[in-house]
């Protein structure tokens, strides 16, 4: 059991480290191509924030543990608003300005009813693996539009900040190649910790994709989000959790579905997708600013992390 846990703990690390590196580098190398900042912070940056969720969903799959990719999707989902947007607004609250924020919060709902839509006849297959893969490009080609269309938003100047400006990409290019072969790696040994404790314990796959590595893969957002509001850029804070909540519903749950379709276990539907609703609609109404800019602050923070605390409780009670 020892040796189990040291590979999670290691492989979290591992994960953290590689996600950091491999979106410093693939922003980098685009921005020295002349990507707009704009557009990399709402595509590249978003895409790699939950990269540890897609290379651990990749592997969970192919090893024959769907059940951890999926819970992996929905409990990052959960942990991301009710720890890491929790976390993040009790040490420095924050203002949410930017209006195509308040566009993206929406269309992540929207998705969310889309993932409802193709999981309530209780299997996910391949062909809802590819719906998710065509959402998956129409929200980047949305986004893309989005940010051409908003230089003026204040997102521009956060991210113009946030992102590195460099001239060379030979620098770049071995971070990028190097963040992903640690990402990979590092997936490799959350996967087969988690697995092996899980059968220890003898619980479901599900339960351990929703608590030990959801919390795990959250961790890059985490210290993004920290980061971005401790430097003044709290329109990136709230971005990372939403545009990473997106990403984890459309290319994290499209993996299990391509790789090894298989039954939802009934739980999901019935406890899992509507606390995710719930704590969606929670930051939506928290975050959207209806009359003007909306602001988080440490109230609603204690309350999102004593509820994702209060989940996670219910899953030890169920388990």
């Amino acid at each position: 059991m020892i040796l189990f846990c040291l590979a999670i703990v290691a492989g979290f690390l591992m994960l953290a480290w590689g996600a950091d590196r491999f979106v410093d580098g693939a922003a980098t190398i685009a921005r020295a191509l002349g990507v707009s900042p704009m557009i990399i912070g709402l595509t590249i940056v978003s895409l790699g924030t939950s990269a540890p969720e897609i290379v651990v969903a990749i592997m969970a799959s192919a090893g024959g543990a769907p059940g951890l990719a999926i819970g992996n999707a929905l409990g990052s989902n959960i942990a991301n608003i009710g720890l890491v947007l929790g976390v993040t607004v009790l040490i420095i609250p924050v203002a949410v300005r930017s209006h195509l924020l308040r566009r993206e919060m929406p269309a992540l709902f929207m998705i969310m009813l889309l993932v409802l839509a193709l999981v309530m006849d209780g299997v996910l297959g391949r062909i809802d693996g590819l719906l998710l893969l065509a959402g998956l490009v129409l929200m980047f080609w949305w986004l893309i539009v989005l940010g051409l269309r908003g230089r003026q938003d204040v997102l521009q100047a956060e991210y113009a900040k946030a992102i590195p400006d460099e001239h060379s990409i030979k620098l770049p290019v071995m971070w990028f190649l190097g963040g992903l072969l640690v990402l990979v790696a590092g997936s490799r040994l959350v996967v087969w910790g988690s697995v092996q404790v899980a059968h220890e314990f003898g619980v479901s796959d599900l339960v351990i994709g929703l608590t030990i590595v959801a919390i795990g893969t959250s961790l890059p957002e985490l210290m993004a989000s920290i980061v971005s509001a401790w430097k003044k850029e709290p329109d990136i804070a709230i971005g990372n959790v939403v545009g990473s909540n997106m990403v984890n519903m459309l290319a994290v749950l499209s993996m299990p579905a391509l790789i090894y379709p298989s039954a939802v276990e009934p739980q999901i539907l019935s406890r899992d997708m509507p606390v995710m609703f719930a704590f969606t609609i929670a930051m939506f109404a928290m975050a959207y600013g209806f009359r003007g800019s909306g602001r988080i602050g440490r109230l609603q923070g204690m309350f999102l992390l004593s509820s994702f605390c209060a989940y996670l409780f219910l899953l030890y009670l169920q388990a």
